[in-house]
């Protein structure tokens, strides 16, 4: 185990959450903010429902009024126990009663509000059918940094989240990799990583010989042969907080080349993580790595842009990539994963979670970065 201790957030902590919410809403022109069942709800007010259902769940932050909660009565307890209720007014309703009347006399008729990314299709309509002149947009696209910044508790369960996925690389180079299945050495990450404390894994990826050059190949039947080049990519949460990491080993002594990729790589990387500081655009890291491989000559063969954010989910703004201007903030989390995919022979990804502080970044990932032999 990591040995930390998970923060536990109070009332106050989710209060604070729905009131920059709701500021960061009146900053972007909307009239507030509507949050249904997903990442977004989680944070902003500790409750997660069962899963999911047709029954109409809903947060709706306005700044008129104190956050309400519209839930199902059946799933009223379980609103209520949640470490943000006491922030918030919890409205239920009843199976054969209309949520959308109540929910609808709490808005704005001419509103646009921000709706969370994974509200049902079939509540946003009946919401826009009782409110014709309202209008939506998601909240990706309307505040993609709500989430973006940690506070200090956060990035505390970010890094045992971080320290959890070093341990388990440490524990899988030990295993054999040589005659077995991608999908053997799959299982094994994902057991590692609830052994060492997550709850959820979201992926595992075990990309050996020519299936390394599909960064997200995940895992499959292929037998891992000596002589492999094998791109280890795994993660998931934490204590409600999310890992990603990515380590290339290799099955027995590398070729030249594969040496040399594998360098080119883990300096592209490190050229990433230093461009990282605030106020500096995300494309700035995206620049930064991109050149080094491009240099080398093995641009082409960097497919995919250089990082991610994450937090609650594992994947979420801000991204890395060019075109993207947003400056970075300290309390950011986000990957930093340059890559080289050679069509038909293999592939090489390394992988850190990145924090940008006052005057730089710090990894979040301290597992080595040279090309580890396995056997």
């Amino acid at each position: 185990m990591t040995g930390r201790t998970p923060a536990h957030f109070t009332a106050d902590d989710y209060r604070a959450r729905m009131e920059r919410a709701v500021r960061a809403a009146g900053d972007a022109g909307l009239a507030g903010l509507l949050v249904a069942p997903g990442p977004d709800l989680v944070w902003l007010t500790g409750y997660a429902p069962p899963a999911a259902t047709e029954r109409l769940t809903l947060l709706l932050l306005t700044p008129d009024r104190d956050p309400v909660l519209v839930v199902p009565a059946l799933e009223a307890p379980d609103a209520a126990a949640a470490a943000g209720a006491p922030a918030l007014t919890l409205r239920d309703w009843t199976d054969g009663k209309d949520p959308y009347a109540a929910t609808t006399a709490l808005l704005d008729t001419g509103g646009r509000y921000g709706v969370s990314d994974n509200a049902w299709a079939l509540h946003l309509l009946r919401l826009q059918k009782a409110l014709p002149d309202s209008s939506y947009a998601s909240l990706t696209e309307a505040l993609p940094m709500l989430r973006a910044v940690k506070d200090a508790a956060e990035l505390e369960l970010m890094a045992a989240a971080g320290a959890a996925a070093d341990a388990t690389y440490e524990e899988i180079r030990k295993v054999p990799f040589a005659g077995r299945r991608e999908s053997e050495v799959g299982a094994d990450l994902a057991g590692l990583l609830r052994r060492f404390g997550h709850s959820q894994v979201d992926f595992t990826i075990v990309a050996s010989g020519p299936n390394g050059a599909n960064p997200h190949h995940e895992v499959g039947d292929r037998v891992i042969e000596h002589g492999d080049m094998i791109v280890l990519d795994f993660g998931g949460l934490k204590d409600g907080y999310g890992s990603d990491t990515s380590r290339t080993v290799h099955v027995g002594e590398p070729t030249d080349e594969e040496r040399r990729v594998h360098d080119l790589v883990r300096e592209a990387q490190e050229a990433g993580f230093r461009a990282v500081r605030p106020g500096v655009a995300c494309q700035e890291v995206d620049r930064a790595a991109r050149a080094v491989i491009a240099d080398a000559g093995y641009g082409e063969y960097f497919i995919h842009r250089t990082g991610h954010g994450i937090g609650v989910t594992t994947h979420e703004p801000p991204y890395m990539i060019e075109g993207e201007e947003q400056p970075l903030v300290p309390g950011m989390c986000f990957s930093v994963e340059p890559g080289v995919y050679l069509p038909g022979r293999f592939g090489v990804r390394i992988e850190d979670i990145v924090t940008v502080t006052e005057d730089g970044g710090r990894r979040l990932n301290d597992t080595t970065r040279e090309l580890v032999i396995v056997d």
